[in-house]
């Protein structure tokens, strides 16, 4: 029990090791996908207190509060609602036994330690998420020029006039309008299922 204590104290339970895909099924995080929608684990880490389970939909996090408490708190992170931003990795020095992946995803900066042994495990996980990042980037510019041209679209056709058209017609057509932009928006540039990019990088050796 001291020992335990001590390595909360020192943060080595927060080194974290890759675990290996025939090992999915004995992590807590695996009865939480969402395998009806196609969801599945590319890629996990296990420390003495967390889970960091990246699946091709989401960010799962086992929470837990120590390594001396079983209590463990689940939250999740769909890409599809959580920008992933700012991924860095730090390598381990010399006399560093760790390695960290930072990243924000929505609002939630997280930092993952990992034993240096697994160093080119974590590079194909970084890869995976510099990846990510620039593809949401690139689609949040994109759906920011639709809006654009949405706002200025629909701003013409309300200065138009009616013409012909009564006010609820021309009403109608502007929703219309609106509502088709808006699934073309979604369509093309929100993107749900990183599967592509995870087989890329994860799945390569």
């Amino acid at each position: 029990m001291i020992k335990k204590f001590a390595s909360d104290a020192l943060r080595l339970s927060d080194i974290g090791k890759v675990i290996e895909p025939y090992e999915y099924d004995k992590t807590d995080s695996d009865v939480y996908l969402l395998y009806e929608k196609g969801e599945h684990i590319y890629f996990l880490i296990k420390t003495k207190t967390d889970e960091y389970c990246f699946t091709n939909l989401a960010l799962i996090h086992m929470d837990g509060d120590s390594a001396v408490s079983k209590k463990r708190t689940l939250k999740r992170y769909d890409y599809k609602f959580n920008t992933i931003r700012q991924v860095s990795f730090e390598t381990a020095g010399t006399i560093d036994q760790d390695l960290e992946i930072h990243f924000t995803i929505g609002e939630t900066a997280f930092c993952i330690s990992l034993h240096k042994n697994f160093s080119k495990k974590a590079k194909d996980l970084y890869k995976c998420l510099v990846t990510m990042e620039r593809m949401m980037r690139e689609n949040e510019k994109h759906r920011n020029y639709m809006f654009d041209s949405l706002e200025f679209a629909t701003r013409s056709l309300g200065s138009s006039g009616h013409g012909q058209s009564s006010p609820g017609e021309s009403f109608k057509s502007i929703v219309e309008f609106t509502n088709y932009w808006l699934q073309e928006s979604n369509r093309n540039y929100s993107k749900e299922d990183y599967s592509d990019v995870f087989e890329l990088y994860i799945r390569r050796n």
